[in-house]
C-alpha cells in the first residue's frame, strides 16, 4: 500500500486529494483546558500562601489536557478522501466510535459553499454541501475551503456528477 490507499479501496480507483476540518474545530477542546487550568488555579490565586494548592492548578492541567487530547484524536483521524469515483468521509469520535460515509461523485447533484463571516474569512474555513437524492452531505470547518471546493468540483465533473442542467447545457456547445 503507497500513502494515498485506504482500506476498502476499487482495484481502478485512485486517490485524487484528502483533506481535514480545519483545526478550529478542536476550538472546545482548547476551551476545555483553558476553563479546568483557571478553575484549579483559582484557590491558589485566593489563598496564595498556602503552595498545597498548586496541586489544584496541576490537576487542572492533566484534565485539561486530558480534554484537548480527546478533541485532537477526533479531528486528526476524521478525515475526508476523494477519489475519482466517491468521497469518503471518515470520521472519528473519541477513541473507539468511527462512522465511515461513501458518497459516489455521479450521485451529487448540486454542490455550494459558504463562508460563515468574519471568522470564517480571518481564520480561512468554510462548509461545503454536497447534495445528492437521499440526502445532503454537509463538511464543516473546511480548511481552505474555496480551493478544496474547486477541486471537488473539478472531480465530480470528471466522474459524471453535477446537475443535469449544466451537462445539458455543456452538450450544446
Amino acid at each position: 500500500m503507497t500513502k494515498l490507499d485506504f482500506a476498502g479501496q476499487h482495484a481502478n480507483e485512485k486517490v485524487i486529494f484528502v483533506f481535514r476540518r480545519h483545526i478550529i474545530a478542536m476550538r472546545k477542546g482548547l476551551y476545555g483546558l483553558l476553563i479546568t487550568l483557571v478553575l484549579g488555579s483559582t484557590p491558589f490565586f485566593i489563598w496564595s500562601s498556602n503552595t498545597n494548592l498548586l496541586w489544584g492548578s496541576f490537576a487542572g492541567l492533566v484534565i485539561g489536557l486530558l480534554i484537548l487530547f480527546y478533541h485532537w484524536l477526533g479531528w486528526y483521524f476524521s478525515i475526508y478522501v476523494v477519489t475519482n469515483e466517491r468521497i469518503r468521509q471518515i470520521l472519528q469520535k473519541g477513541l473507539f466510535k468511527k462512522s465511515v460515509i461513501d458518497l459516489k461523485l455521479a450521485k451529487i447533484q448540486n454542490h455550494s459553499y459558504r463562508i460563515p463571516g468574519f471568522f470564517g474569512e480571518m481564520f480561512g474555513f468554510g462548509t461545503i454541501v454536497l447534495q445528492t437524492m437521499v440526502g445532503d452531505m454537509v463538511i464543516d470547518q473546511v480548511e481552505h475551503c474555496e480551493k478544496v471546493y474547486g477541486e471537488l468540483v473539478d472531480a465530480i465533473y470528471k466522474a459524471g456528477g453535477g446537475s443535469n442542467l449544466e451537462k445539458e447545457g455543456d452538450k450544446d456547445e
